[in-house]
């Protein structure tokens, strides 16, 4: 009997092709590159105007850090410029932010945490390693492409971990607990990864 042929990529229906790589371009595995911007949002959008937005940050002892609209403006302001990862598998290239940085926010505030609880109006929640938000790679972002961050991208302000997969960059925060024992969030409740590195394809738990 002659040994089988191989099967070539000619062979393939188009469902097992997908979408092809760009080149030059680092793209995480199973992600495609996307030029629009879409919104993806679990319930409807909340609008909270800058007079009425606070951030408060509580810690494991429960003592609360809070900020105004106004104070947040007159924080040290950083501009990334970072590429975005979502798990419904498009990632957008060079996006153009001004935001605080954690590493400002939480310089002050008393804790041993290891893990944070991000709240947000209309009730969505992520949770994070406090070190994922640390270090340069999180802020409470405002601006997105130098104009006020729109509602449906989660202004007036948004979580920004752009090194996690988007659902973690939770969108209209006001909340952050530092907590001693991991809480999972919404999407976490249903699945998702706890962690969620696009690079590691970490999509669902157990991944």
């Amino acid at each position: 009997m002659p040994p089988e042929e191989p099967v070539a990529a000619t062979d393939l229906t188009p469902g097992f092709r997908g979408r092809p790589r760009p080149a030059g371009i680092a793209l995480p595995p199973g992600q495609y590159e996307e030029h629009g911007f879409p919104v993806l949002t679990a319930g409807t959008t909340p609008h909270v105007p800058t007079e009425r937005w606070r951030l408060t940050v509580r810690n494991e002892d429960l003592e609360e850090w809070s900020w105004s609209w106004t104070d947040l403006m007159a924080l040290p302001q950083d501009e990334p410029t970072v590429d975005l990862h979502c798990v419904t598998r498009w990632s957008k290239f060079g996006t153009r932010w001004r935001g605080v940085s954690l590493d400002v926010l939480l310089a002050d505030v008393r804790s041993s945490a290891q893990y944070a609880l991000v709240a947000c109006h209309g009730g969505y929640t992520t949770n994070l390693p406090v070190a994922d938000l640390l270090g340069g790679r999180a802020w409470v972002a405002h601006t997105y492409d130098g104009r006020p961050l729109h509602a449906e991208h989660g202004g007036p302000a948004r979580l920004l971990v752009p090194h996690l997969y988007l659902w973690k960059s939770a969108k209209w925060v006001k909340e952050i607990h530092l907590v001693r024992d991991e809480q999972r969030g919404f999407w976490e409740r249903y699945g998702y990864h706890d962690y969620g590195d696009p690079w590691r394809e970490q999509r669902y738990q157990g991944d």
